[in-house]
């Protein structure tokens, strides 16, 4: 029971590490080209599971499309706050435009709360919940859904950044701004795309975990300070920074929930958090 129970709580803690993964990475990537922290990325989570419930529930579009319907319309919605919403800016210091994604945050809260309400809804999941059990414990289809697309969308990712142009560009950007536009790297693309794929990430954790939890308007607040926290843990703007930190912290909240008290799950993790900053203020991949 002991060897059971030890990997019911790993596994929890790998299915909540994956979100926190995917939040994460988002935040990484426009940190990334750009140098600022993204808030408007916790409510990617939120709008990426409203537009699921439209998706199945108002067009009435099976499971698939209406995933594939609901990332491609968060990275849409990021990619008009990054053109419409920060671009136009007169200042490019990096307090500023932080400042601006936290007010275009709580305008995007807004418009979700005005569009979808306030009422918590409940989203299906993407297959029957028939519980799967592996050495004993047993996990949901949802959770094995969410570690499978995660690594897969993780895998895209690195594809993308290392074997293509654009992604390539991305990098270069990231490395030395300077130099990469002198050399005549367009730099709007490059922050549009960064955007388009935060809202794609962020989309895609609220689409897998609100079928587990519960979906409102603010449903990605917490989710996203908690993705925030892994991004800062691995390192901030370190992709596999970003990994490790949230499955680290997915594993400390689901270990220190069994073994001592869900009350203090979320303590826990963000003292750990303090504790690893104070020794190694840079995160453990940080450079």
């Amino acid at each position: 029971m002991a060897t059971q129970d030890i990997l019911q709580f790993i596994f929890a803690g790998l299915t909540n590490g994956a979100i926190y993964a995917l939040i994460a990475l988002g935040f990484c990537v426009v940190h990334n080209t750009m140098g600022i922290v993204n808030f408007v990325q916790v409510d990617f989570v939120s709008l990426g599971g409203m537009l699921m419930f439209s998706a199945l529930f108002a067009i009435g579009l099976p499971m698939v499309p209406g995933l594939l319907l609901a990332v491609a319309g968060v990275a849409l919605a990021a990619m008009l706050i990054e053109r419409f919403g920060l671009r136009p800016a007169r200042s490019n210091h990096e307090l500023v435009l932080i400042f601006m994604t936290v007010g275009l945050s709580i305008v995007l809260r807004g418009v979700m709360k005005l569009v979808w309400g306030k009422n918590r809804m409940a989203l299906p999941p993407l297959t029957p919940d028939e519980p799967v059990r592996i050495f004993g414990a047993s996990l949901l289809p949802q959770a094995l859904w969410i570690m499978a697309l995660s690594i897969i969308a993780i895998g895209l990712l690195n594809w993308f950044f290392y074997r293509t142009s654009l992604g390539l560009s991305m990098r270069a950007v990231a490395s030395n701004p300077t130099a990469a536009n002198v050399v005549g790297i367009p730099a709007g693309r490059v922050r549009l795309t960064s955007f388009a794929l935060a809202g794609a990430l962020g989309g895609l954790a609220g689409v897998l975990v609100t079928p587990i939890t519960t979906l409102s308007y603010d449903v990605g607040v917490l989710l996203g300070l908690k993705g925030f926290a892994a991004a800062i843990l691995g390192g901030f703007g370190s992709f596999p920074g970003a990994i490790l930190g949230g499955v680290g912290l997915g594993l400390l909240e689901s270990l220190s929930a069994g073994y001592l008290s869900s009350a203090y799950k979320d303590v826990l993790a963000f003292v750990v958090l303090l504790l690893v900053l104070c020794i190694r203020p840079k995160g453990l991949l940080g450079k």
